[in-house]
């Protein structure tokens, strides 16, 4: 299931080379701020909402073009009918996370994958209550309610629903992203990502954060980093931008009054 960084972390799943990814069109990289970004009173970290589309399959992966690079998603015991005609819509807002597979051709469902900590209903027993992108929503427990007896108020989750929001089973899933372009102008994804420095590999750093290890290729705009140094990522549609800490030490001129 699609879970927290512990046993049921989300996992960097097989991760694919630089010289394997599509070849995509080169885009002058952006300007880097080096003091901390500010976000909106409503904005969550992690928040990511990405669309790709099925490039390659092997037993029990999928990977998936986006506009920003490789997203792949792992599991035991679901996706062994993803098609090359459907795409993957993901959605992330801190720790709730929803992936729907539709036909390209029609939008139709073909399955939607709801993860995040167990709540309850406030009003009916048999209801669960889950994040979603356009407001809170109410998740039918449906015939699952003997199979969730195993889990806990605030027990990481990831069910399958229908298109009525009723669990239709229990899954294992997990992804894993890579950011390694610049995406085109017009593109429909946003990303906000914060983490920790945890290796550097060639043009990639490897940025730990709280959905696990995700790969940034350099040539987005990272400049010279090092491991243990704190770094975030903000993508809206096309413009990247890049937040370091400052590392020059303020100056205090005689006479001048001491900021607290």
């Amino acid at each position: 299931m699609i879970t927290r960084a512990t046993a049921l972390a989300f996992l960097l799943v097989s991760p694919v080379s630089a010289a394997e990814l599509p070849a995509t069109a080169t885009i002058p990289a952006p300007p880097v701020i080096e003091s901390p970004a500010i976000l909106a009173q409503n904005q969550a970290d992690p928040s990511i909402r990405l669309r790709g589309s099925v490039w390659r399959t092997k037993t029990g992966i999928v990977f998936l073009r986006t506009p920003i690079g490789l997203l792949s998603l792992s599991s035991k015991t679901t996706l062994k009918d993803i098609k090359a005609s459907h795409e993957v819509r993901l959605w992330v807002h801190g720790q709730h996370t929803i992936v729907e597979i539709r036909k390209r051709t029609d939008g139709s469902l073909v399955h939607r994958y709801l993860s995040g900590p167990l709540t309850s209903g406030t009003e009916d027993p048999n209801t669960l209550l889950w994040w979603g992108p356009d407001g809170d929503q109410i998740v039918h427990v449906g015939a699952a309610e003997e199979r969730l007896r195993d889990y806990e108020e605030g027990d990481p989750l990831t069910v399958e629903v229908d298109d009525t929001n009723t669990i239709r089973g229990v899954h294992d899933l997990q992804f894993d992203l890579q950011v390694s372009q610049i995406p085109q102008a017009g593109a429909d994804v946003q990303l906000f990502l914060s983490g920790t420095v945890a290796k550097l590999k060639s043009n990639f750093v490897l940025l730990r954060t709280s959905i696990g290890l995700v790969m940034l290729n350099t040539k987005i705009g990272i400049p010279p980093i090092k491991v243990g140094q704190p770094l975030t990522v903000r993508i809206d549609h096309e413009q990247v931008t890049i937040t370091i800490p400052s590392t020059k030490t303020p100056t205090v001129r005689p006479g001048a009054p001491a900021i607290h």
